[in-house]
């Protein structure tokens, strides 16, 4: 198959494969095609499994230029840099990626999901995620897991249902504040994940408020109206600010639901 064909081939085969409700979870590499390209390399893979009819979640992990990416596969392939075979070789590579417009290689961890029967897709996620990851010590099967299973959970609310839900700070998240030399108020928040992917999340004040009450005790939409009153703002401005951001800190483990 030419370029990341096969890729697109086993996305694409997954729809067939899969029981519904059934994850596949993968790594994959796709192309990155010139300027003027319809899709970017992330937009692509996300195509492929869009047109399948399957649900996707897509973390891309490093992007690298068409050398460096040969050069990795040539070597892995036992092939000693400096030699005429090794610079034969990334001739070739590198003048097929020419030849079919491709400027860089995106890789990164894939997963896919068939929806339950009669159900239409409702999970459809790209990144890029390029820092390095948290504590893996576990793997990231359980942390995605988890993660899926929330993403979802908050997927089947509207905002104003989820200001019922109960959420706790993850243990492994801490925050980080910079401050100007004798300012009273941070210039920058920053939420850092301790495992799984790592995630830094600039929070601004409110949300940072947010998840340092969030303990799992009272629903988000007391803490928000509370909040709202201490920083004296509108509470359904802020609601509308912070609903989006609580969705997607859920999504990513740094805030977890609270059963009841």
């Amino acid at each position: 198959m030419v370029g990341d064909g096969i890729v697109e081939a086993v996305v694409r085969g997954a729809a067939e494969r899969l029981a519904a409700g059934g994850i596949a979870q993968l790594l994959g590499n796709w192309e990155y095609r010139r300027a003027g390209a319809p899709l970017d390399g992330l937009e692509r893979i996300a195509d492929w499994a869009s047109r399948a009819g399957l649900e996707y979640w897509i973390v891309e992990r490093e992007r690298q230029d068409p050398g460096e990416y040969a050069e990795t596969w040539i070597r892995d392939g036992g092939t000693r840099p400096g030699t005429p075979a090794f610079e034969a070789l990334h001739s070739a590579w590198l003048d097929d990626f020419a030849d079919r417009g491709v400027d860089a290689v995106g890789f990164g961890y894939v997963l896919l999901r068939r929806p339950a029967d009669g159900a239409a897709p409702s999970l459809a996620r790209t990144e890029r995620l390029h820092g390095p990851l948290g504590d893996t010590t576990g793997g990231l099967a359980a942390h995605l897991e988890a993660c899926l299973a929330a993403s979802d959970l908050v997927a089947a609310l509207d905002d104003d249902e989820l200001r019922d839900l109960r959420v706790a700070v993850a243990e492994d998240v801490t925050e980080e504040r910079h401050h100007w030399p004798g300012a009273e108020a941070p210039t920058v928040i920053l939420l850092r994940q301790g495992g799984g992917f790592g995630r830094v999340v600039d929070a601004g004040t409110g949300l940072a408020a947010l998840v340092g009450a969030a303990d799992g005790d009272l629903p988000l939409g007391v803490l928000v109206d509370a909040i709202a009153h201490l920083l004296e703002v509108d509470a359904g401005d802020l609601w509308t600010e912070l609903a989006a951001a609580t969705r997607e800190l859920v999504a990513g483990g740094l805030l977890r639901p609270v059963a009841d």
